[in-house]
């Protein structure tokens, strides 16, 4: 009797309890990762590789950075000539700075020597180009870019000779050829009279020098009177 009445409380306990799943899921849901990744991948877009890729590495129809740009150019060129490294004694200690000079030029005539002194060489370079624009002369030339006559000038311990040479091109060397070369003179020869190695002194000589020239014309009317 007791064995009877025991199976068919389990029999009842089978029939009243039902199967639990997780909500939103069947028995046929569980498949294999496989199937279900490749089955999500579908509804979310193109797979990698595909048409979405081969855009962006095309890149986009506004052209990007295929824009060319033209530089322009500037007015004066500019050649170093001297930089050193200066320094200040101050309370605290000592203070660091760089001095430049440069020559700067347009070849056509017009040259001019610049100093500038800032803690930065760019800022430096900055200074002695605009120091050399703000102390640039224009050379009275021939028209064939030659210098009419020899001049001589001195500047501190430094001494140049100008002289003109048809033919030999440019014979100088130093700062002197830099002057020479952006203001643009032809067929010269220049000579360093003294001993200075002083690069910025030799410049402000060859400037100097150049103030001098005065054309032929003019000079004859000059004398006759």
């Amino acid at each position: 009797m007791t064995e009877t009445s025991t199976q068919q409380n389990t029999e009842a306990t089978r029939i009243v309890a039902p199967t639990t799943t997780a909500p939103g899921r069947t028995p046929s849901s569980r498949t294999s990762f496989g199937g279900a990744r490749s089955g999500a991948s579908t509804g979310r877009g193109p797979a990698r590789g595909g048409a979405g890729a081969g855009a962006r590495k095309g890149g986009s129809s506004r052209g990007g950075r295929g824009g060319t740009f033209e530089r322009a150019k500037p007015e004066f060129d500019n050649k170093l000539i001297q930089i050193r490294r200066v320094t200040r004694v101050v309370a605290g200690g000592r203070r660091f700075a760089f001095s430049v000079a440069l020559v700067a030029g347009n070849r056509k005539g017009s040259v001019g020597v610049g100093i500038g002194k800032a803690s930065d060489t760019a800022l430096a370079i900055e200074k002695a180009t605009k120091n050399a624009k703000k102390n640039m002369i224009k050379v009275l030339l021939t028209s064939g870019m030659m210098i009419p006559h020899e001049v001589e000038a001195k500047e501190s311990s430094a001494t140049v000779m100008i002289q003109p040479a048809k033919g030999r091109g440019m014979v100088a060397g130093s700062s002197v050829r830099n002057v020479l070369e952006l203001a643009g003179i032809k067929d010269v020869r220049a000579k360093i009279l003294s001993g200075s190695k002083n690069k910025l002194n030799n410049a402000r000589a060859t400037v100097k020098a150049l103030q001098q020239l005065r054309a032929k014309g003019v000079k004859a009317v000059a004398e006759s009177k």
